[in-house]
């Protein structure tokens, strides 16, 4: 739950504004923004091997994956085998965390949360390229145990849809393709028991695409003022940045 108080600096500026008291409201302002920079907001990203982790951690943080100093290593195989932290090349108080694929040898499923560190986290992106699996239920019900916020993602979106363009031809139909593929992985879900699972479409080749601006907006909602504030700066540099 927000904690009110976190609000009051944006009342304060606004009432200054309302009473022309310009200097007084820039000056609260930058107060606010220089508070912002140093709220930290440390964002997991999880799921099986091969979901597109790193390349979603590159494409949160407006970095493309050729850029081979900054970018987490992606490929065919998997290249997460150890938790890795990302900062945020222009808000370096906010941490992309790249986990390891849930279930292999060195992380197994009922050690995961544990080896992992689940503590430092303010919430978990549960990612998979298909179906979503036993394994990523089990991660979600221990983190719903643990009072902790998750989402999952539906990665690599774009391929799926060029697949059953390819496949379907003239009959294609792009909106009811995206349809079946959320039902799909809304049903697996509530098979697995996972109550009222929000599933959201990415692509991370094609952020305007698909769901990702409804991901952004849910974690607006739903994460404290101060952290969701700091999101929000560092959400319009990424956009900025990938424009380019």
């Amino acid at each position: 739950m927000d904690n009110p108080h976190d609000d009051e600096p944006i009342a304060g500026i606004q009432k200054e504004l309302q009473t022309n008291e310009s200097a007084p409201a820039a000056a609260m302002a930058q107060t606010y923004l220089d508070k912002l920079d140093i709220v930290p907001l440390n964002i997991a990203i999880t799921g099986e091997s091969g979901s597109g982790k790193s390349t979603f951690v590159n494409a949160f943080r407006g970095i493309r994956n050729s850029d081979k100093e900054r970018a987490a290593p992606t490929g065919v195989k998997e290249t997460t085998t150890d938790v890795t932290s990302y900062p945020h090349p222009n808000y370096p108080n906010i941490t992309l965390w790249d986990l390891p694929g849930i279930g292999t040898t060195k992380f197994p499923a009922d050690k995961y949360l544990k080896l992992v560190k689940f503590k430092r986290y303010d919430f978990f992106i549960i990612m998979s390229a298909d179906r979503f699996r036993e394994n990523d239920v089990k991660l979600a019900k221990e983190i719903q145990k643990m009072k902790k916020k998750f989402y999952f993602v539906r990665s690599k979106i774009d391929h799926n849809i060029r697949d059953e363009e390819e496949t379907q031809g003239s009959e294609f139909n792009e909106e009811e393709t995206l349809k079946e593929i959320r039902e799909d992985c809304i049903q697996g879900l509530v098979e697995g028991r996972v109550e009222s699972p929000q599933v959201f479409l990415v692509s991370s080749f094609k952020l305007h695409l698909y769901d990702f601006r409804l991901l952004e907006k849910t974690l607006e909602e739903e994460l404290p003022a101060l952290k969701r504030n700091a999101l929000l700066l560092a959400q319009d540099r990424t956009w900025q940045c990938l424009l380019l």
